[in-house]
């Protein structure tokens, strides 16, 4: 059997379209080996999950994307930083970090909506609450978007980000994320492995990037995530060079989240280049 391993994907849990059971089936039907459910700061979608993939009989590796900030120490500029925590064997460290994640992930949920109905004068914190089935912990800025395409004030989610969520927008709420190494810290905690999550979309120069990548190796981090199939071969030979350079493992995923994302296919990942060992080998 040819091994394909789409290991960072969504569900309904945080800003997916499916549910886990559903994206289960999906995957199996794309001739997926190894698969992992990674819903931003919850597990909550994991046991659904299981049950599925022990159906079907596909491997499910236990995942999570925890969102994190680094902040580079000759700038003191903080920066968004995705960790996918995958394959761990006790929650209880990594829960403890999650409940504090969910109280940050309303407050800020809360916050943008109160800058959008000022701006809007449209009602918008129920609809979005409603759109993340009722859980303020978990929204995401994806609802916030979809929110604002199914109340026509845009025609597209990425313009709700270009024109009033991204940074230094007029709805956009300052992150308060735990530290990326305290992130890691947590995944290890919890007997899994910390996976840098696509690296090359957090608005980085080369140079920042590389700093990046040491403080996450010296906090425990010992994987990133190769770059999309749709991003210029000249990105992907950046990242090998780094992969090779500081001696990561590799993941291969998709950010899967839905149809509407029609850019990121499930199971769409790309290949492993010469020397390059997955992730996977670390899950046992």
């Amino acid at each position: 059997m040819i091994l394909r391993a789409d290991l960072h994907t969504h569900s309904y849990f945080s800003d997916g379209q499916l549910s886990p059971t559903d994206l289960v089936t999906a995957a199996h039907a794309a001739a997926i080996t190894h698969f992992a459910l990674t819903d931003h700061d919850t597990l909550a979608g994991l046991p659904e999950a299981r049950r599925q993939a022990e159906h079907l009989g596909l491997r499910l590796i236990d995942g999570v994307e925890l969102s994190t900030q680094w902040t580079r120490a000759t700038t003191k500029r903080a920066v968004s930083v995705h960790i996918v925590g995958l394959g761990m064997t006790d929650s209880a460290p990594l829960e403890a970090v999650l409940d504090v994640q969910k109280d940050i992930r309303a407050r800020r949920a809360e916050a943008i909506c109160e800058k959008l109905e000022k701006i809007t004068k449209k009602p918008a914190w129920e609809a979005v609450l409603a759109l993340a089935g009722g859980r303020a912990e978990g929204i995401t800025r994806g609802h916030i978007a979809q929110w604002m395409v199914d109340a026509g004030i845009v025609s597209k989610m990425q313009q709700a980000f270009d024109r009033y969520l991204g940074e230094g927008k007029s709805a956009h709420v300052p992150l308060e994320w735990l530290p990326m190494a305290d992130g890691v810290k947590a995944i290890l905690a919890s007997g899994g492995q910390a996976v840098l999550a696509h690296p090359t979309r957090n608005n980085l120069t080369s140079t920042a990037l590389r700093h990046l990548l040491i403080d996450f190796k010296a906090a425990g981090g010992r994987a990133i995530e190769l770059p999309a199939m749709n991003e210029p071969p000249a990105t992907r030979g950046m990242i090998n060079r780094l992969v090779k350079e500081h001696e990561f493992y590799v993941s291969t995923a998709s950010d899967y989240h839905g149809a509407h994302m029609v850019w990121n296919k499930l199971g769409q990942v790309p290949s492993l280049a010469e020397g390059q060992v997955g992730v996977w080998e670390l899950l046992g």
